[in-house]
C-alpha cells in the first residue's frame, strides 16, 4: 500500500508524543442501535461554517454509518470516562449494548456525562490513506465545565488531575 520508508510501529510511537484530547463518536445503525468509535483524531476545521473533522479507521464497524447517516455526535470525554473510552476502543458489535444513552432531537445518540457534545451533519469525506477524513457541520454544541480526558504515550490521564499539580506547583 505505501513506499514509504518509514517504519509503521516508529511512526505511531512518534505520533504519541503529541498529547490529544479524548473523544468518542457516536451513530446509529440502520436498526436504530448504538455505534461508536473512540477517536484522538479530531480537530476543529472551520469558523465559518463551524466545521470538525474526525478520522475513523477504514476498517471501524462505525465508519459506514457515519456516511450512509450523515448524522453524528463527538463527546470530547470528561476526566472521569476512560471506561466509556476503552469500551468503544474495543472491537465487536456488541461493545456498547449494555450502555445506557438517550437520543437527541437532532437524532444523535447521546453518551451522558461528556465535557463537550457536538451534534454534527456530514459535511464532506475525503479519503486519508487507511482512515477516512470525515468532516462534520456542527448543528448543536452542549458544553458544561470539567476536565477532560488526554491521551498521551498510550496513556489515558485525567486533565483535571493534571490541572490541579500545576496549581499547586
Amino acid at each position: 500500500m505505501t513506499t514509504s520508508a518509514i517504519d509503521p510501529a516508529e511512526f505511531r510511537k512518534a505520533m504519541a508524543e503529541f498529547p490529544s484530547g479524548v473523544t468518542v463518536v457516536t451513530a446509529l445503525d440502520e436498526q436504530g442501535a448504538l455505534v461508536g468509535f473512540t477517536a484522538s483524531a479530531f480537530t476543529s476545521l472551520s469558523l465559518d461554517p463551524p466545521l470538525v473533522l474526525v478520522c475513523p479507521a477504514l476498517t471501524s464497524a462505525t465508519y459506514p454509518h457515519l456516511v450512509r447517516g450523515g448524522r453524528f455526535a463527538i463527546h470530547i470525554l470528561a476526566a472521569e470516562q476512560q471506561a466509556l473510552a476503552m469500551a468503544f476502543a474495543s472491537k465487536g458489535t456488541d461493545k456498547v449494548a449494555a450502555l445506557e444513552w438517550t437520543l437527541s432531537d437532532l437524532g444523535n445518540p447521546l453518551l451522558q456525562g461528556a465535557s463537550c457534545v457536538l451534534e454534527c451533519s456530514l459535511w464532506r469525506e475525503y479519503e486519508g490513506g487507511d482512515h477516512a477524513i470525515v468532516v462534520g457541520e456542527v448543528l448543536r454544541i452542549d458544553r458544561c465545565e470539567s476536565g477532560v480526558l488526554l491521551y498521551h504515550r498510550g496513556q489515558m490521564s485525567n486533565h483535571a488531575h493534571l490541572e490541579k499539580e500545576v496549581a499547586g506547583a
